[in-house]
C-alpha cells in the first residue's frame, strides 16, 4: 500500500508527535508499504529529499507553517495521486492535506491533537485579533468531512463529538512513549536550590504568564529557589514577552532559560529539576507530562483536558487558575506535599499497534 503523510512537521524536528510518526511511518515501510512524508523544511541546513529507514521524505521550501498552510497544495499533488491514503494531523497541515485529498480523489485519516474551541478567547498574552483567527481556522478544520478521526485522549474525543463528528468516524489512541529510552537518565533532584522547571513550545494556553506571576509572589516565602524555563526563542514576540514579565516582576535572579537542547540533554536538564511545571489552561494528550512522569519527577498540573488522564505518580492539583493557586501548589511542592497514584503509562508500542489495527480494519492494508 502507498500511504502519504502530510505533516506540518517531522524528523529531525524534535517532539512527542514528531517521534511518534517517525516510529509509525517507519513501522509501516518494515511490512512493505511504500510511505512518504512531506513536511516543512524549517531548517536550510537539512536536505529537501531523503529516505530515512525506508521511509522517503520530502521537505517542501516552506519554513513557516502559515505558508505550509496555504502554499503547500502545489507540492503535494504529485504524491498524493501516487498514494491510496492520505494521513495528517491538526492543524497547519490538515488544509492543503484535505484539500489535495478531494482533488485526487484519496482517503484522508487525520489526527487530532487538540481542540480548543472558546479558549481562544480566554487566554492570556494573545490579542483578540489571533484568537479570532485561529478560532475561526479551527472551526474550519471541524467542518471539513476526513474519513477518519484519531483523538488522542479521551478528552479529545469528547471534544471532537461536541463538535459535531460522527462517533463511529472517531478513533481514540494515545500518544506512545518509547519508555526505554528513558532507562538512562535518573532523577536527581538539585539540593542546593529547589528548581522548578518548565519545559516545551512558547504556548499561550501553556500557563507561562501564571507561572511568573507565581514565582513573583513565591519569592516572600521561599529564597532558594530557582525557575528553569526550557524554551524555544520563537515566535519572538511571545519571547520577547516572557522577557518582559521576567524583567517585570524581578524575576532575572531566579530565573534560567536555556534554548535548543537535543532529547539526550533535555532530559539531562529536568531530571536535575524537582519538578515540573504544567499548568495549561488545556493539554489533548500531553507529552511533557508523560515524559516527566517516564523520568519519575513530580508534576505540578491544572488538570485541564487530558491531563486527568495522563498525570499520575507523584502531582499536585492546582485548585484554580491564579497564580496566587499555583503559588500555594509551588510552596506545597517545596515541603514535599506530593498526592500519590499509581503510574499510567503510554507505551509507544501500543499506540503503532492500534495505528496498525485502524489502518487494516478500514482495509488500510
Amino acid at each position: 500500500m502507498k500511504i502519504l503523510f502530510i505533516l506540518e512537521h517531522y524528523y529531525p524536528y524534535t517532539g512527542g508527535s514528531e517521534t511518534l510518526f517517525k516510529y509509525l511511518t517507519e513501522e509501516l515501510s518494515k511490512k512493505g508499504n511504500k510511505v512518504t512524508v512531506i513536511t516543512s523544511r524549517f531548517n536550510n541546513k537539512i536536505k529537501r529529499e531523503e529516505v530515512i529507514n525506508g521511509v522517503t521524505i520530502r521537505r517542501i521550501p516552506l519554513a513557516n507553517r502559515y505558508l505550509f498552510t496555504f502554499f503547500s497544495i502545489p507540492f503535494l499533488i504529485k504524491d498524493a495521486l501516487n498514494s491510496d491514503l492520505i494521513h495528517t494531523t491538526t492543524y497547519n497541515a490538515a488544509l492543503p492535506a484535505f484539500c489535495v485529498a478531494k482533488l485526487t480523489r484519496k482517503k484522508i485519516y487525520i489526527t487530532f491533537h487538540e481542540v480548543w474551541g472558546k479558549l481562544w478567547f480566554k487566554l492570556p498574552l494573545i490579542s483578540k485579533f489571533f484568537a479570532f483567527g485561529n478560532y475561526c481556522f479551527e472551526q474550519l478544520i471541524l467542518k471539513l468531512s476526513f474519513d477518519k478521526y484519531i483523538a488522542v485522549s479521551e478528552y479529545t474525543k469528547e471534544e471532537l463529538i461536541k463538535n459535531n463528528i460522527p462517533t463511529n468516524k472517531i478513533t481514540r489512541i494515545y500518544n506512545g512513549i518509547d519508555y526505554s529510552y528513558f532507562s538512562k537518565f535518573n532523577y536527581t533532584p538539585s539540593k542546593k536550590k529547589f528548581t522548578y522547571c518548565y519545559f516545551g513550545r512558547l504556548g499561550y494556553s501553556k500557563g507561562l504568564k501564571l507561572i511568573l506571576e507565581a514565582s513573583e509572589y513565591l519569592k516572600s516565602n521561599i529564597s532558594n529557589f530557582q525557575l528553569l524555563l526550557i524554551i524555544p526563542k520563537k515566535p519572538k514576540g511571545f519571547f520577547n514577552l516572557i522577557l518582559k514579565l521576567i524583567h517585570k516582576k524581578k524575576l532575572t535572579n531566579y530565573v534560567k532559560i536555556i534554548h535548543n537542547l537535543n532529547r539526550d540533554d533535555l532530559f539531562k536538564s529536568i531530571s536535575k529539576t524537582n519538578c515540573i511545571l504544567i499548568p495549561s489552561y488545556s493539554e489533548g494528550f500531553c507529552f511533557s507530562a508523560a515524559e516527566s512522569i517516564g523520568l519519575k519527577i513530580p508534576i505540578i498540573s491544572s488538570n485541564k483536558g487530558a491531563l486527568k488522564e495522563v498525570v499520575s505518580g507523584k502531582y499536585i492539583v492546582i485548585k484554580e487558575m491564579t497564580s496566587i493557586s499555583l503559588k500555594k501548589a509551588m510552596l506545597n511542592a517545596y515541603h514535599l506535599k506530593w498526592e500519590k497514584s499509581d503510574i499510567k503509562y503510554f507505551h509507544l508500542k501500543d499506540s503503532i499497534e492500534n495505528y496498525m489495527k485502524l489502518y487494516q480494519k478500514n482495509k488500510g492494508f
